[in-house]
């Protein structure tokens, strides 16, 4: 059975980062499940359609990134149709050998409830929000409301809330460097498979 870690938490929390390391650190596969969700949104047209015609080319789209994607995917990710979509992709993708790290919102709480290890990364509003507008090129003040905005609709909405699993490691990042969370991170990790 494939080794499966969860890596949930809100944007910028610096739960991308350490997903890609973990999955370079193990030689484990790497999904960001919010590019999923990203493409159906800047799709257009029916999101459930957008979903489930999804194709991996459509994954590297330049503006998945965008500020415009993020709100467009957490819109679209409100929608049960386009999750259900999406949740067979998702599947797929944590069996694969010698394991997988899925990084998103909802990885350890309702796509891999059973991942041997499940983090949950958080940082504080402005941190996440100076992070956000470093990458974007953009103000921190508008961000912030952004991520709000964004933090409270993706908590809140009935089709698999974003919350950290019962069993969940919380790592905090708002002080800590990219080295160190990573570390704490694959920490959890080697703990999980001795």
């Amino acid at each position: 059975m494939p080794f499966v870690v969860a890596i949930d938490g809100p944007a910028a929390s610096g739960k991308g980062t350490i997903a890609r390391a973990i999955a370079a650190h193990f030689g484990f596969h790497h999904l960001d499940t919010g590019l999923l969700y990203r493409a159906t949104g800047v799709k257009g047209g029916d999101p459930v359609t957008a979903a489930r015609g999804l194709m991996p080319d459509d994954l590297s789209r330049p503006d998945l990134r965008s500020a415009e994607a993020g709100q467009a995917a957490s819109r679209i990710a409100a929608i049960a149709d386009v999750r259900a979509a999406l949740v067979d992709f998702q599947h797929r993708f944590a069996a694969r050998n010698p394991g997988a790290v899925l990084d998103g919102r909802d990885i350890g709480t309702v796509i891999c409830p059973q991942a041997q290890v499940k983090l949950y990364v958080v940082a504080s509003d402005e941190v996440r929000a100076v992070r956000r507008a470093r990458e974007l090129n953009c103000d921190p003040a508008d961000m912030l409301v952004q991520l709000q905005e964004r933090d409270r609709r993706d908590s809140e909405r009935a089709a698999a809330p974003m919350r950290p699993a019962d069993d969940a490691v919380v790592i905090d990042t708002s002080d800590m460097s990219i080295d160190d969370a990573v570390a704490t991170a694959i920490a959890a990790v080697d703990k999980a498979r001795r």
